[in-house]
């Protein structure tokens, strides 16, 4: 169990499981492997670029917290979790036309885009062909929702065209879709043996924290520094991207604050003096405070779930998971 005075970690969280990571990360490779010389390449550079391992390491943990006996199989899904989370990493990046990624090069900018869109392909088809392998068809109802889920959320960025007019309901409908549906999924998968009450537990938890968990990254990109995130600062309003503090503080925004947004998603290619602008007014409205309460609101209901388990030393790591989400700086 994971004491509450010390600073929670992801290395904390995963060092219960530390061994079956490593499985998860050898499974990977195993899942990816090609002998066709590209792909053997671009697969070269993606495990280089795999990152936190949270959504596997959320699975294990559900797993731990619901069935008390490791199942071997689960080592495999979880693989199978961080291949779709893979995936869609490399088709948003082609689609942002992203050249960082974790501060390494994307895929896109070091290959090509249409390269990037066929290996994201290539890596929902390698997780499919071991779904099937597995022979499991609740997880693979579950991942096959989920990675519908996620096609639509992504259509749905795409037809937001006046950015300014983007809702927090519209909002929490994309961050439903494009984060939490998958970090739910890996919970529940990880508790298919579980009674349906801890399941649904289970998935409950996984998509309020999943929504806190992009909430969270949505600050860091108003607060944090490239150093920390692996990303440039201020990257979604370089790209046009509206979040939560934004949503929250346009309304109560002075007029000519709210012509400095307009003008800088009018400009294909703002300057840092726009963005630390728009960044500034965000903060001075209360956009970064609102969106820090709606994660710790959101963190708090998905606590609430737990509380249907039993007491176990996976569950309360679980719950350290979510002083992590709330305090993480990356």
């Amino acid at each position: 169990m994971i004491s509450e005075a010390a600073p929670v970690t992801l290395a904390a969280l995963q060092a219960g499981i530390l061994p079956r990571l490593t499985g998860v990360r050898e499974e990977i490779r195993r899942l990816i492997e090609a002998d066709f010389p590209l792909i053997a390449q671009v697969n070269s550079h993606l495990t280089q670029m795999q990152g936190k391992m949270l959504r596997p390491t959320l699975l294990l943990l559900s797993e731990g917290a619901t069935a008390g006996r490791p199942d071997p199989r689960s080592v495999s899904l979880a693989a199978v979790v961080e291949l779709i989370h893979l995936a869609t990493l490399v088709h948003d990046d082609a689609v942002d036309h992203s050249v960082l990624r974790r501060g390494m090069p994307t895929i896109n900018a070091l290959f090509s885009h249409q390269i990037a869109v066929i290996m994201g392909d290539y890596l929902y088809s390698r997780a499919v062909i071991e779904l099937v392998r597995q022979a499991d068809l609740e997880a693979l109802q579950i991942l096959s929702r989920v990675t519908n889920e996620m096609t639509i959320g992504e259509m749905r960025q795409l037809l937001a065209h006046d950015p300014l007019k983007f809702s927090e309901e519209d909002y929490d409908l994309l961050v439903r879709a494009k984060t939490a549906t998958l970090i739910s999924g890996a919970c529940e998968v990880g508790a298919l043996s579980a009674s349906p009450t801890e399941r649904d537990a289970m998935r409950r938890f996984g998509e309020c924290a999943g929504i806190a968990f992009q909430i969270v990254d949505d600050v860091l990109d108003f607060t944090g520094v490239e150093a920390d995130t692996g990303k440039p600062a201020g990257l979604d309003l370089r790209e046009h991207k509206v979040t939560l503090p934004l949503i929250y503080a346009l309304p109560r925004m002075s007029p000519a604050q709210r012509i400095q947004v307009a003008d800088l998603m009018d400009d294909p290619e703002p300057s840092d003096a726009a963005i630390a602008q728009v960044v500034e007014a965000v903060a001075e409205r209360g956009g970064l405070e609102y969106a820090r309460t709606r994660a710790q609101q959101l963190c708090a209901q998905a606590e609430a779930a737990l509380d249907e388990l039993h007491p176990s030393p996976a569950r309360e790591t679980l719950r350290a998971s979510l002083t992590y989400v709330l305090e993480r700086r990356r």
